[in-house]
């Protein structure tokens, strides 16, 4: 990627890829302030899900790099060159880096878009300033932040105050690559780590380059580096690693349970985990306005083609309005249907490969298989592109006791499943191993905050649905994980406390 290069946002399909037929891509890890290749010399293919072509060979990262970023992360660290810096030196480096993103809005945002093919109308709109944004708060908000005294004696002084981890590890999913990527490595480089980003093998591409415009900024060498490989070779070598001292990460249930048991087999690390969810949208008869709450249900499991770890995949309808909703949800979903990524005019988007087509396709057939009512969508389509594209999918009379809705599929398919009362509702909404979000639809205020405080979710929603900036932590209950990312709470993932006691002679 060519990163003195400055363009007019593309306007249409021609536009964009014109654009991307200028782009030079980056595919090397980015160690001790250089990019590199792996010591392996062992590459992967980065496969576009837009049209199935090839789009570079990255470097497959293992062990050996890692120990190679691990000592230059934790050699900068004890440098003090970043760590020690006072909290407004590093918050200018950081707005420096904010501004560095948004100038290379265009290239980022197709680069998201070719690598796992979401619409780049939300991958410019939506992505790139959500990342640019939670890098420029959390940068303003680090020298906010005070340490406190104790209640003491006169002649005594209790200082609690916060120190920088070390060595942070964190591992990123591929849905999201930069948002999710920002939410972890803006707080852990405020708070004056050094950070080593593991991307996603499938969709490396944002965040090698992200390593460009970090040092672009300002950040010294070593303080932030990116290993694209395999979780079970570089993310592996990095949860075991004896001189990492935190590790962050989104993705799946089965691999967070499986980081918690690396960190124990190893050093104990601090694990913050942002993991499953299948999310409750919860709509009640008196709902102010059920056309919008269905437009928003269908936004909540279409948007990012329902790869989104809060997709309202249970939809919770009120049994007296179901079959008017369900109409609705049809008709909302039209506007949703699979087009070409590069169009801004696309809504949905390419499914990330091969092997999450084939898991969405093989739920569908699960949920006709369960019984449940196939009332929309359900297919593959635009195969001629060479594409991974398929319909957003709708299912009425489901019941949690059917996997297509107790299990998470990542996908654009949604279980409706019915209700009579508020009771009911929440039952059925807290029946699931996970807990990170929820809605309520409802014009009853009492009816709003009793759910509301009932739902065991770590994020709530009345009257509309993914709310929220990044004032509000975010994260869940339950098997949806630990810790908080987002807003203030998020610098406790990345700090000790210490407690330092003075008695006065």
């Amino acid at each position: 990627m060519n990163h003195s290069q400055r363009t007019t946002t593309p306007k249409d399909l021609a536009g964009w890829q014109a654009l991307a037929d200028q782009l030079t891509l980056e595919n090397r890890a980015f160690i001790n302030g250089a990019y590199r290749e792996a010591v392996s010399g062992e590459t992967f293919a980065c496969i576009s899900p837009v049209d199935g072509r090839e789009l570079v060979s990255v470097v497959s990262c293992n062990q050996a790099d890692a120990d190679l970023a691990v000592v230059a992360a934790r050699n900068a660290f004890e440098s003090g060159a970043w760590s020690q810096l006072a909290p407004d030196r590093r918050k200018a480096v950081l707005i420096r880096f904010a501004d560095l993103i948004e100038a290379h809005g265009d290239q980022l945002a197709l680069l998201e878009t070719l690598d796992m093919g979401k619409p780049i109308g939300h991958a410019r709109g939506v992505d790139v300033p959500a990342t640019a944004r939670a890098v420029r708060w959390t940068a303003e908000a680090i020298d906010k932040v005070y340490g406190e005294l104790a209640a003491t004696p006169h002649d005594q002084i209790g200082m609690i105050s916060r120190e920088p981890m070390g060595v942070v590890a964190a591992i990123v999913p591929w849905n999201f690559p930069m948002i999710m990527a920002a939410w972890k490595i803006a707080p852990a480089l405020a708070t004056g780590n050094s950070v080593i980003l593991k991307p996603s093998e499938k969709s490396p591409l944002t965040a090698i380059c992200l390593a460009a415009l970090a040092q672009e900024a300002g950040i010294p060498p070593g303080i932030f580096n990116v290993l694209p490989g395999y979780g079970h070779t570089v993310g592996k070598a990095l949860a075991l690693h004896m001189d990492v001292d935190c590790l962050v990460f989104t993705g799946s249930t089965n691999v967070a349970k499986q980081l918690m048991i690396y960190a124990g087999q190893s050093n104990m690390k601090r694990v913050w985990l942002e993991a499953g969810g299948k999310s409750p949208n919860i709509v009640f008869a008196d709902a102010p306005d059920l056309k919008k709450a269905a437009a928003s249900a269908a936004t909540a499991i279409a948007f990012n083609q329902g790869e989104v770890c809060t997709a309202g995949s249970r939809l919770l309808v009120e049994e007296s309005i179901r079959a008017e909703f369900i109409g609705l949800i049809r008709e909302a979903l039209e506007s949703w249907q699979p087009g070409h990524p590069l169009d801004p005019a696309t809504t949905c988007g390419a499914i990330v490969d091969q092997a999450q087509l084939a898991r969405i396709i093989e739920y569908i057939g699960i949920g006709q298989s369960e019984g449940a009512t196939l009332v929309a969508g359900g297919k593959r389509v635009m195969e001629d592109t060479g594409g991974l594209f398929v319909q957003p999918t709708v299912f009425d009379r489901a019941n949690n006791g059917m996997r297509i809705a107790a299990e998470e599929i990542f996908g654009p398919v949604l279980s409706v499943i019915s209700f009579t009362t508020a009771e009911e509702a929440i039952t059925i909404a807290n029946d699931s191993i996970y807990g990170l979000a929820a809605a309520v639809w409802t014009s009853n205020i009492n009816t709003a905050h009793r759910v509301a405080k009932a739902l065991r979710a770590g994020s709530v929603w009345i009257n509309h649905y993914d709310g929220g900036d990044m004032t509000a932590p975010f994260g869940g209950f339950k098997q949806s994980g630990n810790g908080r990312d987002k807003s203030l709470h998020a610098f406790d993932k990345y700090t000790e406390i210490k407690a330092t006691w003075l008695v006065i002679e």
